[in-house]
């Protein structure tokens, strides 16, 4: 087995063990804030919105500052990095005392991981470029079933050990993944050479690069889209399904459950329509999976059961995860030879600064309209995407990586 191989297997394991371990206190975190003495479902709801967003602010700064050191000593350190940093400070937030506390650790995680974007660029940067689209496909998958264990592991634990529980299991999963790579994981990194005469840096360099295509500015913004539309139900997905069951029902293996449910579909997805966007092309994919999840977040407003909730999540999970895959292969198709780099760590941006808008505007619609206003207000944004790429993203399927 070669040395890259080794190392891509390796890090699909390591990724699935440490995206299950941020994902374990996803279904239960609202109840965790009430447990910290916020009883009003409204100051649940803010809360809830603010950890999110405070996280999600916090990374999409760091992101490219993270990439732009990767550049520069190695892109096996920032694993090493996001990983290690999420066991201590998820496993800190076990032990908080108030809400302040928690809203403190959630804007620290968002400064030092992102196990995601480092694992990416690490497998983007080591594997053959005729491989890399397999490999980065795997690489999903691995996130996906990370997703899809954590909350049916964090709504069990929670459930029968208690919420700050949970919290040191994903603090000792995140250790072992960093340990899993510290030890099997071996780059060959030599820090490239800066140009003669240039007093830029190659991250600012690829970023103008990035500014200077539109096509790559438009796909950036459709992610940004599609991922806003996820991130306004998630913080309030915990609280809708308690309006959906008895009080003494077991609400976070519930919604461990439908989560969970709703990234497996994700990664079925990601595999199945990926493939179907080679073949019939990005553009045809990627509309068809955004009018899907506008259609599918409608009815979503109606729902009186968990059962009808779950159908329809998981569809939309399967949904999602075929325009993400298709994204992501237009996106490497798009990217500048050698600007790499700048390509994923701006994307990442984009996922983050959706991460951090989304769970405010969902509570400013929760708040002002009703928890099942905002299945509508996402379905609305879907709908947004699906006429920005019809309208937008060309017919053509790029094949070559075009130059800086």
């Amino acid at each position: 087995m070669q040395t890259w191989q080794r190392n891509l297997y390796t890090l699909l394991v390591a990724e699935l063990v440490a995206v299950a371990g941020f994902t374990v206190v996803l279904p239960f975190l609202p109840y965790y804030v009430q447990e910290l003495g916020v009883t009003e479902l409204e100051q649940v709801e803010f809360w809830s919105g603010l950890l999110f967003a405070s996280k999600a602010i916090a990374m999409a700064i760091f992101s490219p500052i993270w990439g732009s050191i990767a550049d520069r000593y190695g892109r096996k350190l920032m694993v090493e990095r996001a990983m290690f940093g999420g066991a201590v400070v998820m496993g800190a937030m076990g032990f908080v005392q108030n809400v302040q506390q928690l809203v403190f650790l959630f804007a620290l995680q968002g400064c030092l991981t992102g196990t995601i974007a480092a694992a990416t660029t690490l497998v983007a940067s080591s594997v053959p470029r005729q491989r890399s689209g397999r490999a980065l496909g795997l690489l999903q998958v691995a996130v996906y079933s990370g997703a899809s264990a954590g909350p049916l592991l964090g709504g069990l634990v929670a459930d029968h050990f208690g919420y700050r529980a949970a919290f040191v299991v994903t603090g000792a999963l995140l250790f072992l993944a960093g340990m899993t790579v510290a030890i099997f994981v071996h780059e060959e990194f030599e820090p490239p050479r800066r140009e003669a005469g240039s007093r830029r840096s190659g991250f600012w360099l690829g970023v103008r690069a990035v500014f200077r295509s539109r096509e790559l500015l438009v796909v950036l913004g459709i992610e940004l889209m599609m991922r806003l539309g996820t991130r306004i139900i998630g913080p309030l997905l915990p609280l809708f399904v308690q309006t959906l069951v008895p009080s003494e029902a077991r609400v976070a293996s519930l919604v461990g459950l439908i989560t969970g449910l709703g990234a497996a579909t994700s990664a079925v997805g990601a595999v199945l329509l990926g493939r179907a966007s080679d073949r019939f092309g990005y553009r045809t994919v990627l509309l068809t999976c955004a009018l899907g999840m506008a259609v599918v977040y409608v009815p979503q407003f109606f729902v009186t059961t968990p059962t009808q909730l779950l159908i329809l999540q998981a569809a939309a999970g399967a949904a999602m995860g075929g325009g993400l895959a298709a994204m992501r292969a237009l996106l490497a198709n798009l990217s500048p030879k050698g600007r790499q780099g700048a390509v994923y760590g701006l994307d990442w941006s984009a996922v983050s600064v959706a991460s951090g808008l989304g769970p405010m505007i969902g509570v400013a619609v929760a708040v002002g309209l009703g928890l099942r206003a905002s299945f509508l207000f996402a379905a609305g944004i879907y709908g947004l995407a699906a006429l920005v790429v019809a309208g937008a993203v060309s017919n053509r399927q790029p094949e070559q990586a075009k130059s800086p």
